[in-house]
């Protein structure tokens, strides 16, 4: 794909370029598309590569200064005279300082506003607690009329910013700071919002993931196969709101044993969506939530974080087979139990 915006991406790029560098060059493929599409960052535009955006449609772009609030007061009001405002700034600053703004003149209203949140979970793991976003999936899906979804990758993340353009109502993005490794070879696998993707079929257990956990995950099942002989499914649920019930049920039905992976807090984010679903269900099954613990979280390199909370291969490997060893009833009339 040649874009005629002064950038040049590919599939084949995606592994040298950022998830924030594939989002600005997609946006600079829809402004040439889409003259609504308006851009705004609150002094980020470096960061968050929305300036990609900046350097071909200046005069379609605003920079509000150091002023997260009135970014997205002024984005709310941008939607209101018929404009298609994508939002730029780092997650924990899009959730968190402009929570009120977000909540009460987006969702509210249920502007057409959508907000590509950078920096997302510990992925600037040095920066300390200030600056990282392990709320932002709690937050986020708990205002009505928010879709919230977290690509696995850069190719899914050119998917999600292409699809939100004519998906109506506000949206938020998740990704990542900086080079997190690439899942998908091609942009073709089916990608839609609001329905996961099968990554791997299997029967011993479920691996429900997002974000930079799905490359983890898929990996983790490859080696729980040689090593183990175990039979793994993996889905990748990159729209958390709205989530797949029918997939999620699926798997519970087939495997009876579902472990959530995430780079969020265990309380608010996909583990707990998966957990509404299969409760209000009636059936049981073994589940288990992986993600951050109910404290703030370390401060340091990403990997380094991701191998400490058991986000990495290595740690997804453990909790599965902790999980096939808990013992519990299988019976097939599940009646009983609604």
């Amino acid at each position: 794909m040649a874009l005629e915006t002064g950038t040049t991406w590919t599939v084949y790029d995606a592994n040298k370029m950022t998830q924030s560098e594939i989002y600005g060059a997609v946006l600079c493929e829809l402004g040439e598309k889409y003259p609504s599409i308006i851009g705004l960052t609150a002094d980020l535009a470096k960061s968050t590569k929305i300036g990609m955006f900046e350097d071909k449609f200046p005069e379609r772009f605003i920079n509000v200064g150091i002023a997260e609030q009135n970014l997205f007061g002024i984005a709310a009001g941008l939607a209101t005279s018929g404009l298609l405002p994508f939002v730029s700034t780092m997650a924990a600053f899009a959730s968190m300082r402009a929570c009120e703004q977000v909540r009460t003149d987006i969702c509210y209203q249920n502007l057409n506003v959508k907000i590509i949140a950078t920096h997302g979970g510990i992925s600037f793991g040095t920066a300390g607690s200030t600056h990282q976003a392990q709320e932002d999936i709690a937050i986020m899906r708990s205002f009505p009329n928010m879709t919230v979804i977290v690509p696995a990758d850069g190719i899914e993340t050119a998917n999600a910013v292409r699809a939100c353009v004519e998906y109506p109502g506000p949206v938020y993005i998740r990704v990542g700071r900086g080079f997190e490794p690439c899942y998908y070879d091609r942009e073709d696998y089916g990608f839609q919002i609001g329905k996961a993707v099968q990554i791997a079929e299997g029967t011993d257990a479920t691996l429900i993931c997002c974000g930079v956990t799905v490359l983890q995950a898929a990996e983790a099942a490859r080696v729980l196969k040689d090593e183990d002989g175990l039979s793994i499914e993996v889905l990748n649920i990159h729209t958390i709101k709205p989530i797949d019930t029918e997939a999620i049920m699926r798997s519970v039905l087939t495997t009876r044993r579902v472990i959530v992976v995430e780079e969020h807090s265990v309380l608010g984010g996909l583990g707990s969506a998966v957990a509404d679903v299969i409760a209000s269900s009636g059936k049981g099954c073994a589940f288990e939530k992986v993600g951050i613990p109910d404290e703030f979280s370390l401060v340091g390199y990403p990997e380094d974080l991701y191998a400490h909370y058991k986000l990495d291969t290595n740690g997804i490997i453990e909790k599965v087979r902790a999980v096939m060893g808990q013992a519990f009833e299988e019976d097939e009339n599940w009646e009983d139990e609604v």
